[in-house]
């Protein structure tokens, strides 16, 4: 069946391609962009090669991107560039935004441009732990890989030349410009063992409405759909205690969806989205207006955990859902944005004014689901909601201007000047009364008007950057950059970088710079306050009274220092060699931070004497005050209006719910952080004698270090006995910050072509990584950390392509072609606890989900291209 399901796709690709008029233009195939070619990143000087750039640069042109097999610009960057990491899994709403780390920083780390524009970030934030944890980087999925002429990525840190974000580094994603011809593509694959249909039309055209002007536009409509990386659900399969109970209650359970693998959570979420990409210009006697920009639509849908039919019920006990339920969380995602921009010379200065605007609105559902509290208590619930919405818009306006001197050196004295302002928004809108009321919607409570509001900021900037040339051989780079922010105030860094040309085939780099990174608008005042059966949990904004009251009282810039050195050899036209070493240190980093309690009803106090007193935990002060924390109480309390529901604290007797817990999160500045590591990139162009292959060798060595984590605000206790369980940053999330990037990742990259046939072959290492997790309980290391790995892999990418015509190209291929998975947990000491159990969490930790190449095996596919 799928064979029939696949080879039907092909032939109606086939059938759409060949039913366009083809004319020739330059082949897809065409080898990867060389080290003459000329960057605008990392510089402000005109015309520098990317092969005499004194800092880290990578290049990847449109043939890179387009072989890559998914229609998914982070999985282009991340099997090109070893220092790129794309997130592999995300929970609840981070699963519809999967973001991606340059050299294991956060996401907000690396600013990304457009035409050198820059590009405004998500509203969806993360507030997961971890490195992906406060991301709200730009959701680079509306950027059309067909719209794309190459992407400069610059690997240092720049904020003195660009500003804040670009702390990692930066990548510049730089349009097409042609004025004749274009392509269309469609693309459909699959993985190899279940789930995540892709296809993809696309389709790019360039043309000239009057003379000397272009207009080049891409569309791109695109679906992909579920995976399923589970197992079993043992809650309501086996002989366990929880699946005999259920069966014998519930019998219908057998008739849901998926039965046994009811628990679909782990797993890629449906994707549907529509994208439009404009770049356009005029030029006029050495002036041009030029116009970009993109609009993008994105309905996604995630399954989350299954429910069983007691959770939803009517006062006689009677379930909503007599098989159960599987509730999915669902976006409809509009993001846009438009640039407007003047540029030319007069004499030798040369000028650039532009303006953008960039808006992504994220509505946030929940499908298929119920409120149990408003179903018990009025007999009726929705089972769709609107949880709420959120908003993100960021207003760029600069001006850059450069102008040679000529001071009788070897080159003339470039100075570059210019000016920033930017107004930022961010804000979330309360869903539907029916999706926060009470314990709220099942899988995802709503957004309260307690968690709504509006905010925004503005800064100002100014930069000056003066390259010289003392001799031929040495070049010298420097840049001041101070801004003002309406929040927090001003700051000022720097960066000097230097290159030295021992011969024409050998040169020594190196770059020392400061940096900085304002916190987003979203890390400051996401709110989310989640009221459940038992349980008040969530995230207090960083910002407001209640994280105040606690002692955080909002959050700090990040401040970095980088360092970098390196050396470039080419000892001939066909070989480039370069070696780089870096050192970034990060202080105040901004993480999400433990979780502090308030109320926890098992830590009973000391004399408790209700009837339930034998399901407390033995009274010990320290352990006491840790979870029953008063500071914490208020603060919550705060948030939600001045009130603590009663059910969460007292049981149906009125006594201390043991089940009971009353708890927070907020963003905070937690950490000081060192990143260390080496970059090596060679290429070798080699004539075979029966044609050309391009050779390319990329590795990255990089090592996270967390070395030191703030002190707790004196409002909160710290524990007497073990000060790990009370620190601000807690062990999971320090172990994943340090060990969830491959400290090893090399790839090895072969582009051949003879004739009307070429073959791609990348092989990549990923060394190991791992995080930590505590085990069940009742397993044999009795709820013990353990650590989980996901064991060192090679991972082969494969594709052959062949010209039917000079204009049609057809194409299959494989990522991950020999379908690895990562190691599963073990067994032994987690999952056969969680079996014997009888836990719906056996069905979703199969694997772990900070795999470096993701979860879901290998993945086919095929791509029709069609030039004219």
């Amino acid at each position: 069946m799928q064979f029939r399901e696949t080879a039907s796709f092909t032939v109606l690709a086939i059938t759409l391609a060949l039913g366009a008029t083809p004319a020739f233009a330059q082949d897809s195939a065409a080898p990867p962009v060389q080290g003459d070619d000329i960057i605008v990143t990392g510089t402000r000087v005109t015309g520098l090669r990317a092969a005499d750039s004194p800092a880290p640069i990578q290049l990847l042109s449109a043939a890179d991107l387009s072989r890559t097999g998914q229609p998914d610009l982070i999985q282009a960057l991340a099997q090109n560039l070893p220092s790129v990491q794309a997130q592999a899994f995300g929970s609840d709403l981070q699963a519809h935004n999967l973001q991606m780390k340059l050299r294991g920083l956060s996401p907000n780390h690396t600013l990304i441009l457009l035409n050198g524009k820059r590009r405004h970030g998500t509203a969806n934030v993360s507030v997961a732990g971890g490195p992906y944890g406060g991301s709200a980087a730009p959701d680079i999925s509306f950027i059309l890989p067909d719209s794309i002429d190459h992407i400069e990525v610059l690997q240092d840190g720049a904020a003195a030349q660009y500003g804040t974000d670009a702390i990692a580094g930066v990548i510049n994603i730089i349009q097409k410009k042609a004025d004749h011809g274009g392509i269309i593509d469609v693309t459909g694959g699959r993985y190899y063992d279940q789930g995540g249909k892709t296809y993809a039309f696309s389709g790019n055209i360039g043309f000239a409405p009057i003379e000397n002007a272009y207009v080049n536009i891409t569309a791109e409509k695109k679906h992909k759909g579920f995976s399923f990386r589970g197992d079993i659900n043992p809650q309501v399969y086996g002989n366990n205690a929880n699946a005999t109970k259920y069966l014998t209650l519930y019998p219908g359970i057998k008739n849901l969806p998926y039965y046994p693998y009811t628990n679909r959570i782990l797993g890629d979420p449906e994707v549907d989205q529509t994208s439009v990409m404009v770049n356009a210009g005029y030029d006029f006697g050495g002036f041009e207006f030029y116009t970009f920009g993109s609009y993008g639509h994105k309905n996604a849908r995630a399954y989350e955990n299954v429910r069983t039919p007691d959770v939803v019920v009517s006062k006689a006990g009677v379930p909503l859902y007599p098989n159960g339920f599987q509730p999915l969380e669902a976006i409809s995602e509009t993001d846009y944005a438009v640039t407007g921009g003047f540029r030319g010379s007069i004499g030798d200065t040369t000028f650039d004014i532009a303006s953008t605007y960039g808006d992504d609105f994220v509505g946030v559902y929940v499908q298929n689901s119920a409120n149990a509290a408003l179903y018990k208590d009025t007999g009726f619930t929705p089972t769709e909601f609107h949880n709420g919405d959120f908003k993100a818009s960021q207003w760029t306006s600069t001006l850059d201007l450069t102008h040679a001197f000529d001071i009788g050196l070897a080159d003339p004295l470039n100075v570059a000047g210019g000016l920033e302002y930017r107004r930022e928004t961010y804000g979330i809108v309360s869903g539907d009364p029916a999706s926060y009321y009470g314990s709220g919607a099942q899988s995802f409570f709503g957004y309260s008007p307690n968690d709504a509001g509006q905010h925004s900021r503005t800064n100002f900037s100014q930069y000056l950057d003066i390259s010289v040339k003392p001799v031929e051989a040495w070049l010298i780079d420097g840049a001041v950059r101070h801004e003002h922010y309406s929040d927090f105030g001003d700051t000022t860094v720097f960066k000097l970088t230097s290159r030295y040309d021992i011969t024409k085939a050998i040169a020594i780099r190196g770059t020392v710079s400061t940096g900085f990174r304002a916190p987003t608008l979203a890390e400051g005042f996401y709110s989310g306050i989640n009221v459940g059966p038992n349980s008040v949990s969530g995230v207090l904004p960083a910002n407001s009274a209640g994280a105040k009251a606690l002692g955080f009282g909002g959050l700090k810039p990040e401040k970095s220092t980088n360092f970098s050195a390196g050396f470039v050899f080419t000892p001939s036209p066909h070989v480039n060699v370069t070696l780089d070493a870096y050192w970034i240190e990060i202080r105040d980093r901004i993480l999400i931070s433990s979780t502090f309690y308030g109320f926890n009803g098992k830590y009973c106090p000391q004399g408790y004497a209700g009837s339930n007193k034998a399901n407390c935990v033995v009274y010990n002060a320290d352990a006491f005050n840790t979870y029953n924390q008063q500071a914490v109480y208020n603060a919550v309390a705060t948030a939600l209006g001045g009130t603590i529901p009663s059910y969460v604290l007292t049981d149906v007797n009125g006594e201390r719910n043991i089940d009971g817990t009353v708890s927070v999160q907020t963003f905070v500045n937690g950490a000081k952080m060192r990143t260390r590591g080496i970059d090596f990139v060679a290429s070798y162009d080699m004539d075979s004698g029966f044609g050309k292959v391009n050779w390319t060798l990329s590795a990255n060595y990089n090592d996270n270090k967390v070395k030191n984590i703030a002190a707790l605000p004196a409002s909160l206790y710290v524990n007497k006995a073990n000060p790990a369980l009370s620190a601000l940053i807690n062990n999971y999330s320090i172990i994943e910050l340090e060990n969830s990037t491959p400290k090893f990742r090399a790839t090895l990259g072969a582009f051949w072509e003879y004739g009307r046939f070429s073959l791609n072959f990348r092989e990549s290492y990923y060394s190991k990584v791992y995080a930590l997790e505590s085990t069940p309980g009742n397993s044999p290391l009795k709820g013990a950390d353990l650590e989980v790995p996901v064991n060192a892999a090679f991972i082969t990418d494969l594709e052959g392509s062949v010209k039917i015509t000079e204009a049609l190209r057809l194409s299959v291929g494989a990522n991950n072609l020999f379908n690895h998975y990562p190691t599963q947990r073990s067994f032994e000491n987690i999952r056969s606890a969680q079996l014997a159990a009888g836990s719906r969490g056996y069905s979703s930790n199969l694997y772990p989900t900070i795999s470096p190449y993701g979860i879901n095996g290998g993945y086919y596919y095929g791509r029709i291209s069609l030039k004219f």
